[in-house]
């Protein structure tokens, strides 16, 4: 046990000493090799382009790859990650992401923010759900999701892209979905953040959530922004809200944070369902803010 924790301290050293000495390295690629950690000091390869990880034994990628202004391209395909750090959405430059053959159940909603990804895959993983703002911006053309057996749901903004979707929706779902709606025989699971789903019978959203809109709405109008909002004066889950809703309306693109207002369209039911056979069970999911615009909303538009 001590050989095995001096020798962690002794390669840790050792790497601290190599990247001292690359801080202009633009490429990097450690594929195929047996790597189990990504050591924080990789944060500090400021001038860093294109990092290849693929083919390790990595569970967990250090927060500070969000260093990482300049990364472009990531790949961490065929590796042991059951999550992806929040601070990815700090890697401004990224362009491509692949994260193929792990055990991500989810998505952080962060991933949304990145303005000039342009392909985004996860193929074969654990996925039962996608971020609700996941192809908002028009740079993002091409997801591939194919292979994750229990995802049933896209998100609407993915209907006008380059999507791949094979092998999505022919499991039976397990005993860990903690929110989900059923439309017809579809039964779409929903991100775990989201408290509630309205419904028609519900056109008014909760107290909760008209509360969060007014402080976000107000604080976003002023000269300091959410700055001016003191941590203590929310709960914590509520207050990192503010920051990263849960998604945008689909419709209006209004932020909601506690409750949505679900659709789903079958593919099977679109001009699309030609391609596919007519064989896959995969709906596109629009998530409004309110009744009205749930109403408004046209997926064919």
């Amino acid at each position: 046990m001590c050989t095995q924790w001096w020798n962690k301290q002794v390669t840790r050293f050792v790497f601290q000493l190599t990247i001292a000495s690359l801080i202009k390295l633009q490429s990097l690629d450690l594929s195929n090799n047996a790597l189990v950690i990504l050591c924080p000091e990789i944060g500090q390869l400021k001038s860093l382009r294109h990092l290849r990880l693929a083919n390790n034994r990595l569970k967990f990628l250090p927060a500070e790859i969000g260093e990482l202004r300049g990364l472009q391209t990531l790949d961490v395909s065929a590796n042991c990650l059951t999550a992806l750090p929040e601070s990815l959405h700090l890697c401004i430059s990224m362009q491509y992401l692949a994260a193929d053959q792990n055990h991500l159940k989810d998505l952080p909603r962060q991933l949304c923010l990145l303005p000039n990804l342009k392909e985004l895959s996860v193929m074969s993983n654990n996925l039962k759900c996608l971020p609700q703002d996941l192809g908002q911006y028009p740079e993002l053309q091409c997801v591939y999701v194919d292979n994750n057996s229990q995802l049933y749901g896209l998100p609407s903004y993915l209907y006008h892209k380059v999507t791949g979707h094979r092998g999505c929706g022919s499991s039976i779902q397990d005993e860990e979905v903690k929110l989900s709606f059923t439309q017809g025989q579809v039964t779409i699971t929903l991100p775990d953040e989201i408290q509630g789903i309205g419904t028609e019978n519900d056109p008014v959203p909760t107290l909760q959530e008209i509360v969060m809109r007014a402080i976000y709405s107000f604080f976003r109008i002023s000269e300091k922004g959410l700055d001016l909002l003191s941590p203590i004066s929310l709960p914590r889950n509520l207050y990192k809200l503010l920051f990263y809703p849960l998604g945008h309306c689909h419709h209006c693109s209004k932020p909601m944070f506690t409750i949505v207002y679900p659709k789903c369209y079958p593919l099977m039911e679109t001009p699309m369902a030609v391609l596919h056979n007519r064989k896959t069970k995969v709906s596109f999911v629009a998530y409004c803010c309110s009744i009205e615009c749930l109403q408004l909303f046209d997926l064919l538009s």
